[in-house]
Formats: C-alpha cells, sequence, structure tokens
C-alpha cells in the first residue's frame, strides 16, 4: 500500500486499540412483555421513543451506527431483540428491571470500538443499551475537573475542554470517536500517558446504576467498587453512567513530529535503540513506534518501515535540544516538527489534514470501517535486533498490518500497579499492540488474517512478558481463554485471562464481583465471574 494510505490506516490504529446465570432470574421471553415491562418501570418520559426493536425501520441504522469491526456486522450475526437509547437515568434501571425479570443478557454500547464486540454480539437473548444519547460533558475550569457521560466519544470530551481552556487536558486516546465509557472502564492511555499516566489514574467520581436499579456515586458505592470500575472491563460490575475526571494542564504550545526510516535505511537499528530510550526520555516527550510495511514510491515495491510519532508538551527549541541529547540517532530536524496547540495535535494524531477545523472532533462517525483483530503484550527486556527483521518479513504478508510499540516510564512508572485494576506499570520498556485490518468480507478472508496475527503472536512469545503473559483488557482478545464456553466459566477458567489482564488484582476484582452482583446478571465472555458461595 502506499506510503498516504498507510498513514490513514495508521491514523485509525494510533487512534484506536457470556455466561448463564449462578443465580437463575430468567423467565419465559416475551418481546411484548418486555416491552410492556420497560414501559410500566420507567417514570419519567415515555420510554416507547427510545427502545428499537427488529419491527421498526431504524432497527438497524441504530444497530451498526456505532459498530466500528465489521466482524460483527454480518448476516449470521445474533442482534439484539431490542436496543435501548436511554435519555435518563430511569430508562437504565427500567432496561436492568426488566432484563433480569425476562432473563435477557445486557450490553452496554458507548463508541462501538469494542475490538470483539462484546458490547454488541451475545449468543444468548439479549438487548443493547446504547449511550448515544448520554453524552454531556460539564467543564468546570475553576475547579480544574469535569463531568462526562459514558456516551460522549474522546472528541466531544475534548473539543469541550479547549472550548473553556486552552491549558487544560485530558489524557486518554487519540480516536476521537472512541467513546468513553467503554475506554475509562478497561484503562484508557494515550500521548499524555508519561506525564499523566491513564484515564483511569485521572477519575475522581461516577454515577453507576447497579444490578438492583441503585444510583450509586463513589460515596455511597464505596472504594472497592470505585476502584474496580476504573479499569475492571466494562459490563461487569453495573453500568456507569457518568465520570468525574481531573483535568490536567499542558502548555499553550506542544510540537509534534513524525519520522519514517525504511528497512534499507537502518531502521532496525533505529527501532533498537528506540527501545532502550524511549521509556528514559523527559516525562513531556511520548514517542511512539509503529512497525510497517509501505508502497513509499507507489511503484508495488512494498518495503519495511518505521514510523516514530510524538507529542512534546513544549516548543520544538527544546524538544530539538532533548532528542539530539538522548536520541541522537533518529536525526529529528527542525522541518519534520510542528509547533501547535494541544487540540490541534488531537487532530495531528487522528490523521485529520492540517487545516481542519476543531468542529471536526464532535463527528461520531468513523472515518472508515472495516475488520479488525487486536492482540497485545508488555515488553520488560530489549528485543533482539534480528527478530525486529523477521517481524517485517511478516508484515508484507498482509495488505494492512502493524506493530504499536507504546513507551512506558515516566508517571507509568511511578503508580502503584494495584492502585486501579490496569496493573503494567513499572518495570515495562513499552506495550506492543498487533494490528491487522481488512476489507474483504468472506470467511476465507477473515480466517487467513486471523491466522496471520496469531502466528505474529506466538513468534514474539520469547521476547514479552511471561508467567503470566501480561495483556490490555481495552484489546480484548477472546483467543486468551479460547474454548471458554459461555455458560461455564469459573474462577479457575477466568482467571487464564484474569491474570493476564489483571495480575495480582484479579483476586480483588473477583471480591468486588462477588459483593455487589453475585448472581453474575452483568456478564460477558471475559467478564469478572463471582465465587460460587
Amino acid at each position: 500500500m502506499s506510503l498516504n494510505s498507510s498513514m490513514s490506516s495508521l491514523a485509525l490504529i494510533i487512534s484506536t486499540l457470556f455466561l448463564l446465570p449462578l443465580v437463575s432470574e430468567a423467565h419465559s421471553y416475551s418481546n411484548e412483555e418486555f416491552l410492556q415491562c420497560l414501559a410500566s418501570n420507567n417514570s419519567t418520559s415515555d420510554i416507547s421513543k427510545v427502545v428499537y426493536t427488529p419491527q421498526n425501520s431504524s432497527y438497524s441504522s441504530v444497530l451498526q451506527f456505532s459498530m466500528k469491526n465489521l466482524r460483527f456486522n454480518t448476516a449470521t450475526t445474533p442482534k439484539p431483540v431490542a436496543i435501548i437509547t436511554p435519555v435518563d437515568v430511569s430508562q437504565i434501571q427500567a432496561a436492568i428491571t426488566c432484563s433480569r425479570k425476562h432473563g435477557l443478557q445486557i450490553r452496554v454500547r458507548s463508541g462501538g470500538h469494542d475490538f470483539e464486540g462484546l458490547s454488541s454480539v451475545s449468543i444468548l437473548p439479549f438487548v443493547i443499551v446504547d449511550f448515544i444519547n448520554l453524552r454531556s460533558v460539564t467543564v468546570d475550569v475553576e475547579n480544574i475537573n469535569a463531568w462526562v457521560q459514558s456516551g460522549a466519544t474522546l472528541g466531544e470530551l475534548y473539543y469541550k475542554i479547549a472550548e473553556k481552556s486552552k491549558t487544560l487536558a485530558f489524557p486518554a486516546g487519540s480516536c476521537p470517536s472512541i467513546g468513553v465509557g467503554g475506554h475509562f472502564s478497561g484503562g484508557g492511555y494515550g500521548p499524555l500517558l508519561r506525564k499523566y499516566g491513564f484515564a483511569v489514574d485521572n477519575i475522581i467520581d461516577a454515577q453507576l446504576v447497579d444490578v438492583n436499579g441503585r444510583i450509586l456515586d463513589r460515596s455511597s458505592m464505596g472504594e472497592d467498587l470505585f476502584w474496580a470500575i476504573r479499569g475492571g472491563g466494562g459490563n461487569t460490575f453495573g453500568i456507569v453512567v457518568s465520570w468525574k475526571i481531573n483535568l490536567v494542564p499542558v502548555p499553550p504550545t506542544v510540537t509534534v513530529f513524525s519520522v519514517v526510516r525504511v528497512v534499507d535505511d537502518n531502521a532496525a537499528k533505529l527501532v533498537n535503540r528506540w527501545q532502550y530510550v524511549a521509556n528514559k526520555l523527559d516525562e513531556h516527550l511520548t514517542i511512539y513506534c509503529f512497525l510497517i510495511s509501505v508502497d513509499l514510491n507507489g511503484d508495488g515495491r512494498v518495503e519495511g518501515a518505521a514510523l516514530f510519532s510524538a507529542l512534546f508538551l513544549g516548543g520544538v527549541d527544546r524538544l530539538l535540544r532533548l532528542v539530539q541529547e538522548k536520541f541522537p540517532e533518529m536525526g529529528l530536524k527542525r522541518e519534520n516538527c510542528t509547533e501547535m496547540s494541544w487540540i490541534e495535535s488531537i487532530l495531528y494524531f487522528a490523521g485529520l489534514p492540517s487545516n481542519t477545523s476543531v468542529d471536526a472532533l464532535l463527528n461520531r462517525t468513523s472515518r472508515s470501517k472495516s475488520n479488525v483483530k487486536l492482540k497485545s503484550d508488555y515488553v520488560k527486556e530489549p528485543v533482539p535486533e534480528n527478530a525486529w527483521g523477521e517481524i517485517w518479513k511478516r508484515l508484507n504478508q498482509v495488505e494492512i498490518g502493524a506493530l504499536v510499540l507504546v513507551p512506558y516510564g515516566g508517571k507509568m512508572s511511578e503508580i502503584p500497579e494495584s492502585s486501579t485494576p490496569y496493573p503494567h506499570r513499572a518495570g515495562n520498556l513499552f506495550k506492543v499492540g498487533y494490528v491487522v485490518d481488512w476489507n474483504e468480507t468472506d470467511k476465507e478472508a477473515s480466517r487467513r488474517h486471523i491466522s496471520w496475527i496469531r502466528k505474529l503472536y506466538k513468534y514474539m512469545t520469547p521476547y514479552v512478558s511471561k508467567n503470566p503473559r501480561e495483556a490490555y483488557v481495552n484489546y480484548r482478545d477472546l483467543d486468551i481463554g479460547r474454548n471458554n464456553y459461555v455458560g461455564n466459566t469459573s474462577y479457575r477458567k477466568a482467571s487464564i485471562w484474569g491474570t493476564k489482564y489483571f495480575k495480582n488484582n484479579f483476586d480483588r476484582l473477583v471480591r468486588v464481583k462477588t459483593e455487589v452482583d453475585p448472581g453474575n446478571f452483568f456478564r460477558n465472555e471475559q467478564s469478572i465471574p463471582p465465587l460460587l458461595t
């Protein structure tokens, strides 16, 4: 693929990233009875206006609007018996009450970027609670915080912050169409992570509806539950309606750069050097490294390349001095760099043209939809230089594939791994995201691309974390603990993926789950299970 198309695909990558009840509450399901239940349990408005069933003409468009991964948008994909798009909390309470009464699963969707489709699909009868109508953002500049509802996208959140202040920001992801609810519930990282940590490290309150329909805040839910929802995975402890976040200071001017080096131009040596220095750089500087294959000259000859893309919280002069001192091998030049505001850097990392208005951040529609599969790893010791060459050989086998290397260090090394459920902190050089993307719709194409990423993941085994081989819960990967039938998840089976995502925090998450949802109503293939009593 060409360099331009590669950059467009990479922008999406950068920006990106069923259990049976233990206590049965199911009754025989009736669509009509379920809808009547919703109406009778909703006291504030006409809930029929926000409920879509297959009989509604808008059902398909509502279902597909937020579904970003085409792997889960096929004719044979299980469909919800209803989609509820609440406009107030009472309608969420009604959805929980009636779903429990009629034995239906609940899937909760904010932005639709779930990489394994868990926010939109279940093999058991289910409803989707879609937060598209609950996306308000209230910024309090004086107290340096904000309330944001789970249905807001990161783009909407950033836009509202920038409306109020040019020197406040929030440390979260770089894809504007990602929904806050899912992003926050699993961790949430972006270019500010080395200075301010993850999104979950900056959440100070929340409003949650629990399995009994109670509306709880941090004080009433207690510190254990508040701890669990900040990184313990979505759709497992309740439905979080909104989040209170601390905003963070940024300078009026930040600097970004992107530098591409091909394999023939010593890219492997540069990547090798990057892994020794990126986590030790000034915490104001984050340099991502992307391993890709591109057609640089448009002549059909694909070459392996490394793309270094960075955010520096400061001006270009200081950045150049810092890189020249710590990472001179990159050969960074002034013409590679651009000074801009923080909000403009959001547009930059989203891959939008330089003249794009910030209003583009309010667009909830993803620029492209395709089939995507992700995996993740954490690296604690430098990868041998010769391994990078083998990785590029494998990248040449697919049209759109990449490794996304995210440097740690800085603030990430200072936060204890038990402070939130997200445990991957000190000791990590960088995180690896493996991405493969394809447009073909046939099963053979899916099989081929998924097989490719599984083989690449297997190849990396000697070079990544061990016992457990750690993984990032927001890059859901159902290959972990595969063949784990949705009706039979026990603590033992769940610990296979639970310890990879949460390490020693998994046991505490299980204890919280057992306390707040012992009947395991909120569940999916990789939700936290309660202990059997």
